[in-house]
């Protein structure tokens, strides 16, 4: 009985500290550098200075009348939404450059791009080169290139909108508004979602202007089950 009893004071406190590591990791973001290395090919980038931990990748309850698979991306608050099914998707932390914060409507992703080529707007380029900027006509895509890992480009009605998606070499910048850019989303967190969205994927941006139309939506906080357990 001593025996016995032993055991399962041991199994006991090996249970708790498991639980308690397990529990902490729902407050560690998905995207942290040590697994980040494991799955992305954005390394050089994933040490540089964070956003704050509201803006990490989360797992959250989440209601609407969307269908699983949409992307909904709130300008207003930062944050684009993955559906995951009913009930839940997956959060991310955004920023949003001039080219994005001014605008709203219900698009798809037409093309979607491992480390993409930049070509800024002509009009960017006047505006930068005013402030003594000179911008490049295109830029190979790189470590260094403003659109990051990946891109998302979008289209409504087949046609490209000039509006993307996008990763950012400047992760510290998520959850601002920035003075250039589309929606910016951290590399690895653009790579999750890249390789979750597919072509045709329908996107819908809640902006100014109310072009997005009525949308139903209810973001009801951290899924603590699916943040520990995964799913």
């Amino acid at each position: 009985m001593k025996f016995h009893a032993k055991k399962v004071v041991a199994f006991a406190v090996a249970a708790t500290a498991l639980f308690a590591v397990t529990n902490a990791s729902a407050f560690t973001p998905a995207n942290a550098p040590e697994a980040a290395a494991k799955h992305t090919d954005a390394l050089l980038v994933t040490h540089q200075k964070r956003p704050p931990q509201k803006y990490w990748r989360t797992k959250v309850r989440f209601r609407t009348n969307e269908a699983p698979g949409t992307i909904i991306v709130d300008t207003n608050n930062k944050y684009l939404y993955y559906i995951d099914g009913p009930n839940r998707a997956t959060r991310y932390g955004i920023g949003v450059g001039r080219e994005g914060f001014g605008w709203s409507g219900v698009v798809k992703v037409g093309r979607k791009a491992e480390w993409p080529t930049w070509t800024p707007p002509a009009e960017m380029r006047v505006r930068e080169r005013a402030k003594g900027r000179i911008l490049p006509i295109t830029q190979e895509g790189g470590i260094d290139n403003p659109l990051g890992a990946r891109a998302l480009y979008l289209y409504q009605g087949g046609r490209d909108t000039i509006f993307r998606i996008h990763g950012t070499n400047q992760p510290w910048t998520i959850g601002q508004n920035m003075s250039s850019g589309c929606i910016r989303m951290m590399n690895e967190d653009v790579e999750h979602l890249y390789d979750r969205a597919d072509i045709g994927t329908k996107v819908i941006v809640i902006g100014p202007g109310n072009r997005h139309g009525d949308v139903n939506y209810t973001d009801r906080g951290v899924d603590i089950f699916r943040q520990i357990f995964g799913g």
